[in-house]
């Protein structure tokens, strides 16, 4: 990492009234969960699916729980799974802590669906899940059945073959069929009204802020919806941004600072700054 770029991101993050946090799957790769980067990357992840000829496109739809639910639960299902046992990694903490010092505090905005932000403390912040999350469960059939919490859900999962074993998660409701309450592809079914409740929440936290800058991270441009909100905050708002990306760090020089390293690494750096 270059030295005066850390020295320039410390300086944005110190002087901003809010921290925007914005992150995509990069920021779980330290706390040992893929980011599914490529074909190669998910076939790393699911070595049956790779051996099926499945990507990640394909399993990620409604049409897979459709034609056959017990291949997209074992997907899904092992997913719950491991986000379960995932500790998320020392960056979070990090990342509270200079929200906490800041006038307006912080909030997060996030397009991954594992919950790591809830489970390391996160919760009483605006924070808005722009995929959803696959903690919930909602109907797939979309009987009128709200969406409820999957706390109850123990998977049962064949890693080797990720097909799910025994009865199938079902709807409360009606008895069908249940999914995650997740965005996928080609998903025109998603119940996301409990989604855009946290992004009205986000958006009113937000208008208060005068000097909000954004510590995007882990947020590439293949899928760019994080992208997107960073770059409508520093649009509306007049906010900076320090971009956090292995791959894919550049910011022009008048919106922020962009640092080539992954979460932790960067994130460690600028709190030895900020100390």
């Amino acid at each position: 990492m270059n030295p005066q770029g850390l020295d320039t991101a410390a300086e944005l993050i110190a002087q901003a009234d809010a921290l925007v946090i914005a992150a995509g799957a990069g920021l779980g790769v330290d706390s040992g969960l893929p980011d599914f980067r490529g074909r190669e990357g998910f076939w790393r992840a699911y070595p049956a699916l790779g051996r099926a000829g499945l990507d990640f496109t394909t399993v990620a739809s409604p049409l897979t729980f459709e034609r056959d639910p017990e291949l997209a639960w074992g997907f899904y299902g092992h997913r719950l799974a491991l986000y379960r046992r995932t500790v998320p990694h020392a960056g979070f903490a990090l990342l509270r802590q200079w929200a906490d010092r800041k006038v307006h505090g912080g909030a997060v905005f996030t397009s991954n669906v594992d919950g790591q932000f809830q489970r390391a403390g996160f919760n009483d912040l605006p924070l808005h899940e722009c995929h959803g999350s696959l903690h919930w469960l909602q109907c797939l059939r979309g009987c009128g059945q709200a969406p409820w919490p999957a706390d109850a859900l123990q998977p049962e999962v064949d890693d080797a073959a990720c097909r799910w074993r025994g009865p199938l998660p079902a709807c409360p409701g009606c008895g069908g069929l249940a999914r995650p309450n997740l965005l996928m592809f080609g998903d025109w079914g998603w119940a996301g009204e409990r989604y855009q409740a946290q992004a009205t929440r986000l958006s009113t936290w937000l208008a208060r802020a005068e000097r909000p800058v954004v510590v995007e991270i882990g947020a590439g441009t293949a899928v760019p919806s994080v992208r997107h909100f960073s770059q409508l905050v520093i649009a509306t708002h007049r906010g900076q941004i320090v971009r956090i990306n292995l791959r894919e760090p550049a910011v022009a020089p008048a919106f922020g600072v962009g640092l080539g390293a992954g979460a932790l690494a960067a994130l460690t750096a600028l709190a030895e700054r900020l100390a």
